[in-house]
């Protein structure tokens, strides 16, 4: 997908589309020991592998900071920070390359920095490393799951593609 998509209503519709798909999967998750499960990675990635890095920073940064301002306020801006920087890195390296290997790679990066953020964001805004080191499993879990699904829902259903022809359909 190396073609420039135009930022025109289409694209602006898609990217808002999936930005409240995000909020949405922000607003509940399963319960697990010290907290909850969110599944809105899945979402983050599967945009992220379908947008440009701008698009993929509104739906996974933007999006992720609106469903904990709505939902959990405290760690939105840990949210917008991580999520967004594991969007535009998946985003980037996918747009670069045509070899999904190497996309993939670039969502592996993305949870990477997911679970790091989140980690060092969770120590900083709670105040204690304990607490961050405990969520530790359940954010690498959450990654996998964002990577597996996320990236299974993208390139099988060629959500890329879908995309971009909806984007630039009618030019």
């Amino acid at each position: 997908m190396k073609e420039k998509l135009s930022h025109n209503a289409q694209w602006l519709t898609v990217c808002a589309l999936l930005m409240a798909i995000n909020i949405a999967f922000s607003s509940f998750g399963l319960p697990v020991p010290g907290g909850h499960l969110y599944m809105n990675d899945v979402v983050i990635v599967a945009a992220a592998l379908s947008l440009d890095p701008l698009g993929a920073f509104m739906v996974g940064g933007i999006g992720a900071f609106l469903g904990d301002f709505f939902f959990y306020p405290a760690p939105m801006f840990v949210s917008l920070a991580t999520h967004g920087l594991q969007a535009v890195v998946i985003a980037t390296i996918a747009r670069r390359t045509r070899s999904k290997a190497l996309a993939f790679g670039g969502v592996l990066l993305g949870a990477a920095i997911m679970i790091t953020g989140y980690t060092l964001g969770r120590a900083y805004v709670y105040s204690t490393p304990e607490y961050s080191m405990i969520k530790l499993p359940y954010e690498i879990l959450q990654a996998i799951l964002g990577v597996c699904i996320g990236t299974f829902l993208a390139w099988k259903w060629d959500m890329p593609g879908m995309i971009r022809h909806m984007i630039n359909k009618g030019k």
